[in-house]
């Protein structure tokens, strides 16, 4: 058996997929490296250990023979790149320091628009249905008004940062038991602007940036639904260097109502009716989000049965549009009756008014088949 358990190096299952036992090595290899690990006595030795073990393991055969025998042929140990090709330590390099070469490191000395805001506002089923107007207070980065932006007290001058030389980053080559290594970071006296100012603003600190309270005035119009984003452009964090503020995003929350409900662009409520509306039909005053609306209730109507009342619900925030108005009736039996209300309702059962009318089963199935 191996004085060494690979699987326990990577800290892997030992049925753990190529994938997984990947994304173990290259975090391992990045905390360990000799280069960048604290310890650096015996960061080399555990750096060795660890893409030995990734060397055996990321090969299906050496794999397999190590599973198998507990040991992989000492001749095809760790021999290079565990990636292959015969990079060496280039892509090694790669596999560390590619962020930086692709511009995670560059100067940014050029203007830079500022960052984008987030509001979460909640707002009523009402004020959705309506629109409404809100005035919103939130502190955000601003441009500061002293300087314009740039940083630098007046009359001031800005020149090259003299560590990066006007980069806005600073390169430290090593030499390691593995070749050549070369780091490159952010310029620590300019912070990566490449440049600096002679006199800084006083207000702002040489920043170019304030930290203030704003307020603004948001419209939100009619037929808002939940989740709806509102873009005021401009409104965001200031820019850098004279760079273009961001914008702010309103996004937009509508609260549960405790009667209406919202489905889409419909609306949706339930109203108690009595029986004898229900029986002989009636007109009756329903409520609805645009106020008290007319609904006629045909005799006959049953517990439960949704009516439409077109063109009554949420607007299209396009315009245009309106959706329905659904209002679900529940037939409601009296509890307490009067000596001369039994006496009318006994009369109305002899008169057969306690049958139940039932369809036909041939009836029902003439309906079920009917086209729509």
């Amino acid at each position: 058996m191996p004085s060494v358990d690979y699987y326990e190096v990577l800290g892997v299952a030992r049925d753990a997929a190529p994938e997984a036992i990947k994304r173990a090595y290259r975090q391992l290899a990045r905390q360990h490296h000799p280069d960048v690990a604290s310890d650096k006595a015996n960061a080399e030795t555990r750096f060795k250990e660890i893409n030995e073990a990734y060397e055996v393991l990321s090969n299906p055969e050496k794999r397999a023979r190590y599973d198998r025998f507990g040991t992989a042929d000492p001749n095809e140990g760790f021999t290079g790149s565990p990636f292959g090709g015969g990079g060496g330590f280039g892509d090694i390099f790669d596999m560390f320091f590619s962020e930086m070469r692709n511009g995670g490191q560059q100067r940014r000395s050029g203007p830079q628009r500022g960052s984008d805001l987030r509001y979460d506002l909640d707002i009523s089923l009402e004020e959705a249905f309506a629109g409404t107007t809100r005035e919103l207070t939130f502190t955000h980065l601003g441009q500061c008004e002293t300087c314009s932006g740039s940083g630098a007290a007046e009359g001031s001058t800005v020149a090259p940062c003299v560590q990066c030389a006007g980069t806005g980053v600073v390169r430290v080559a090593r030499q390691t038991p593995l070749g050549p290594f070369v780091t490159q970071s952010t310029c620590p006296r300019c912070g990566g602007d490449g440049q600096m100012v002679a006199r800084p603003c006083e207000s702002c600190g040489g920043r170019g940036r304030k930290e203030s309270e704003r307020k603004l005035t948001v419209k939100i119009p009619a037929g808002v639904d939940d989740g709806a984003r509102i873009r005021i452009a401009g409104s965001g964090e200031g820019g850098i260097r004279g760079g273009a503020a961001g914008d702010l995003f309103v996004y937009l929350s509508v609260r549960r109502h405790e009667r209406f409900r919202r489905e889409g662009m419909d609306t949706a409520v339930d109203i108690p009716i009595a029986f004898t509306h229900a029986a002989l039909g009636a007109t009756l005053r329903v409520s609805s989000l645009e106020g008290e609306l007319d609904l006629t209730i045909p005799p006959g109507t049953q517990t439960g049965t949704t009516l439409r009342m077109r063109g009554h619900g949420m607007p299209s925030v396009r315009g245009g549009q309106r959706g329905d108005h659904h209002v679900t009736v529940h037939v409601v039996t009296p509890t307490r009756v009067s000596k001369k209300q039994r006496e009318l309702l006994e009369e109305f059962a002899k008169l057969g008014g306690d049958e139940i009318e039932e369809r036909s089963f041939f009836e029902r199935l003439k309906e079920a088949f009917r086209p729509e």
